[in-house]
């Protein structure tokens, strides 16, 4: 009848949320610094007139630049591996 803190049915959907809401949080914040470098990309090309020239080009360089610079991957993985370490995630 009851459910105890140790029953499937709970664990795994509070580890399934647990995990999404991990997701999301690192997916935001590798989405910040990039759409940051794309503003400042566009508004520059904007100030110099250069309208025809798509934000796209000048700005995926400086983006893989940021994120080799920074160690993404190394950064990206430590962050995931102590989701796991730390309790409540």
């Amino acid at each position: 009848g009851s459910a105890t803190a140790d029953d499937f049915a709970i664990l795994v959907p509070s580890f399934l949320i647990s995990e999404l809401k991990r997701g999301f949080e690192i997916g935001f914040l590798l989405y910040l610094p990039f759409i940051t470098i794309d503003l400042i990309v566009t508004t520059i090309l904007m100030a110099m007139g250069m309208s025809m020239v798509s934000p796209t080009v000048i700005s995926v360089p400086f983006k893989l630049f940021l994120f080799v610079t920074i160690d993404g991957w190394s950064r990206l993985m430590h962050g995931l591996v102590l989701s796991y370490a730390t309790p409540g995630g």
